[in-house]
C-alpha cells in the first residue's frame, strides 16, 4: 500500500510452518481488477508447488474476502481462511461489495449486468471432449 502498488490489503498462505506466498493488493499498479491480494498470493503458491489445488494450506487475509476472492479460496481448495477487517470495515472506506453479493442472489436475468446465453450446444461439446480426455490434470 505505502509503495503505491494498490489498496490496504495483504494475504498470507501457509501450509505447516512454512509460508507459500504473500500477496498484496495490485489493482491499480498492474492495471488489474482481479489482481486483490488472496488472488495473487494464490497464483504464487500455486505456482511455487506446480499445482492447481492447495489443500492442506490455510489463507490469513487483512479483510474479509470480496466475492471473486471468497471464489478463488474454494477454488483453490485452502483448508481455512482466516481475516482480520470485516467487510463492513472495507466499505467505510470505499471498497464496497455489497453490491456484488447481492447481484449473486439474483437470477441470471435479473441482474444489473446483461448477460445473454448463446452458442450452448457448442460449448457442451467442448465440455464433453474435455470430458473423455485423460483425467490427470482433472480438478
Amino acid at each position: 500500500m505505502t509503495a503505491g502498488l494498490g489498496g490496504p490489503f495483504g494475504a498470507v498462505i501457509v501450509r505447516g510452518d512454512a509460508i507459500l506466498a504473500e500477496g498484496c493488493n495490485q489493482v491499480t499498479s498492474a492495471s488489474d481488477p482481479t489482481a486483490h491480494a488472496e488472488v495473487n498470493a494464490i497464483r504464487q503458491a500455486c505456482q511455487r508447488i506446480s499445482s492447481h489445488s492447495l489443500a492442506g494450506a490455510d489463507i490469513y487475509s487483512s479483510c474479509e474476502p470480496c466475492p471473486m476472492c471468497l471464489s478463488a479460496i474454494y477454488w483453490a481448495r485452502l483448508d481455512h481462511l482466516y481475516f482480520a477487517a470485516a467487510r463492513d470495515d472495507a466499505a467505510a472506506i470505499g471498497f464496497d461489495d455489497a453490491h456484488i453479493y447481492a447481484e449473486l442472489d439474483r437470477a441470471p436475468e435479473e441482474r444489473q449486468l446483461r448477460a445473454v446465453q448463446a452458442l450452448q450446444g457448442e460449448a457442451v461439446a467442448v465440455m464433453q471432449a474435455w470430458n473423455a480426455m485423460p483425467s490427470d490434470r482433472r480438478y
